[in-house]
């Protein structure tokens, strides 16, 4: 699902989702490690900002990966990550990434699964 988020800053469309990763300590370690600030390769990073990706938030919980997502307001999230799966390292990383993850899929737009909001303080 997205959402959009005004403020009298920004518009931008929010996107949260979630994936889980091998229930092992020592590959949480590791996940963790290659998303340790400095970490992510430089290519990836550029990648995301190139397709309108404005900032990305992973956190983590036992095993469970949840992704905060903020994209420019034209942002077309399938489009997107389908043109983000071309880019030259995008393949490579993800292909690192797999060994953690509890997925069989070989792309970000596969992996990931979106949440539904069901709740915003300030709803109308």
């Amino acid at each position: 699902m997205e959402y959009f988020k005004d403020n009298e800053l920004a518009r931008k469309k929010r996107y949260c989702k979630f994936l889980t990763i091998k229930n092992d300590p020592k590959v949480i370690s590791m996940y963790k490690s290659y998303h340790a600030k400095g970490m992510v390769w430089q290519e990836i990073t550029d990648g995301m900002k190139e397709i309108g990706i404005l900032d990305m938030e992973i956190y983590l919980h036992g095993n469970m990966l949840f992704m905060i997502m903020e994209t420019v307001l034209d942002f077309n999230h399938d489009e997107a990550m389908l043109r983000l799966a071309q880019k030259p390292k995008q393949k490579d990383w993800e292909c690192l990434m797999n060994q953690f993850q509890n997925s069989e899929a070989d792309s970000a737009i596969s992996k990931w699964t979106r949440m539904e909001r069901i709740y915003e303080m300030d709803q109308a």
